[in-house]
C-alpha cells in the first residue's frame, strides 16, 4: 500500500537549528518521488499511486536492504547505516556525485566541537593578491552560506560595488531573493536562484550546526516565496561551470563564461571568474566596463534613470 505523503518540514531559524533527523527523511523522500518504475526497469502495473515515484519497497528491493530498513532510514535513523548501504541506495536512486556525498553528510554527519558560532571566514593574503592583479577578468572568492567574500574591480562593475553593502548583506543568496535590481541583472534568475539554493542545501548537510545558515533559512523562507518553493525540492548540485546572462544597465546585453575552483586548503572557499569569448560583442562590453571599474553601475543607473545595482 502507498505511504501517505509527508509534510515538509518547517523552516531552520535562529533560535531553531536544522533537523538532521527531517533533512535525512525529507532528502530521501524527494529523490525516491522523482522516480518512475520504468526508470529503473521495475514493472509498472498500472495501479493507482496516493504519492508520486517509487514505493519505499520498490527502492528497499533496487537497493537491497529490507523494507524495514530503509523506512528507518528514509524516517531519519541513519545512525548505525553503512557507507556501503549508502552507495547501493545512492545507485538506487540514481543520484549524481553531488547528491551522493550530500546523503552520506545527512545520514552520517560530522558535528563540529563549537556549536554556538561558526568560525569566522579569513581569505589568505596571496588569494588577495592575486585578485587585485586580475584587472581584466571579474573574480571573486565565496566561501560558506554563499558570502561573497573578497572581489576585484572587475567584478564590482559587472555586480555591483559590494564594499557599500553591510558585510552581512554580502551574500548571494541575499542578492537574489532579496534584491529586486539582482533579479533584472540575471536574465535566466530562476537558474541562478535554484543554484543557489542548491549550494545552500549541500552546506546544510555538511554543515548542520551553523547558526548562521539556520538563520539566513529562516529569514528567506519568511521572506521570499521563490526560496520556500525552492528550499522545500531538496535539490543539490555543485556547478562549477557554464554560462551567465546578464542584463547590466551600462553595456546591456553580456554573455560570460565562468569557472568555478576550490580552494585546496580546508577552507570551503570557491574562486569563480567569469569571461567572455574573445572578440565577442560581451568581450567589448567588458573593455567597456573595465575603463569605468567600480563607477560603472552608477553611471549605467544614472543613464537609464532608474535604480542600479548598488543600495
Amino acid at each position: 500500500m502507498d505511504e501517505q505523503p509527508e509534510s515538509a518540514t518547517e523552516p531552520p531559524g535562529p533560535d531553531r537549528p536544522l533537523d538532521q533527523r527531517a533533512e535525512l527523511s525529507e532528502f530521501l523522500r524527494t529523490r525516491r518521488a522523482r522516480l518512475k518504475p520504468e526508470d529503473v526497469g521495475l514493472p509498472d502495473f498500472g495501479r493507482h499511486r496516493r504519492v508520486p515515484g517509487l514505493r519505499r519497497e520498490e527502492l528497499a528491493q533496487l537497493a537491497g536492504v529490507s523494507v524495514a530498513y530503509y523506512t528507518r532510514l528514509e524516517q531519519g535513523n541513519g545512525r548505525n547505516v553503512s557507507a556501503e548501504v549508502l552507495d547501493a541506495i545512492a545507485r538506487a536512486l540514481r543520484l549524481s556525485d553531488a547528491e551522493s556525498s550530500h546523503l552520506t553528510h545527512l545520514a552520517k554527519p560530522k558535528r563540529h566541537k563549537k556549536k554556538s558560532s561558526a568560525p569566522a571566514q579569513h581569505v589568505r593574503a596571496p588569494l588577495r593578491q592575486l585578485l587585485d592583479s586580475i584587472d581584466t577578468v571579474p573574480a571573486y572568492i565565496s566561501g560558506r552560506r554563499t558570502d561573497i567574500l573578497v572581489w576585484n574591480r572587475m567584478a564590482a562593475a559587472v555586480f555591483g560595488d559590494w564594499s557599500e553593502l553591510p558585510p552581512q548583506e554580502r551574500n548571494w543568496a541575499r542578492l537574489v531573493f532579496l534584491r529586486p535590481e539582482y533579479r533584472d541583472l540575471f536574465v535566466e534568475w530562476e537558474q541562478k536562484a535554484a543554484d543557489i539554493v542548491s549550494m545552500l542545501r549541500m552546506d546544510a548537510g555538511y554543515c548542520p550546526d551553523d547558526p548562521r545558515l539556520s538563520a539566513l533559512v529562516g529569514e528567506l523562507s519568511v521572506k521570499s516565496e521563490e526560496f520556500r518553493r525552492l528550499w522545500a525540492t531538496h535539490d543539490v548540485k555543485e556547478k562549477t561551470y557554464g554560462v551567465k546572462r546578464l542584463l547590466h544597465p551600462l553595456v546591456g546585453d553580456l554573455t560570460l563564461h565562468f569557472e568555478g575552483f576550490r580552494l585546496s586548503d580546508g577552507s570551503e572557499q570557491i574562486l569563480v571568474t567569469y569571461h567572455a569569448e574573445p572578440g565577442s560583442p560581451s568581450a567589448d562590453a567588458l573593455r567597456l566596463l573595465a575603463s569605468w571599474g567600480t563607477d560603472a553601475t552608477r553611471a549605467g543607473a544614472a543613464s537609464a534613470d532608474r535604480p542600479g545595482l548598488t543600495p
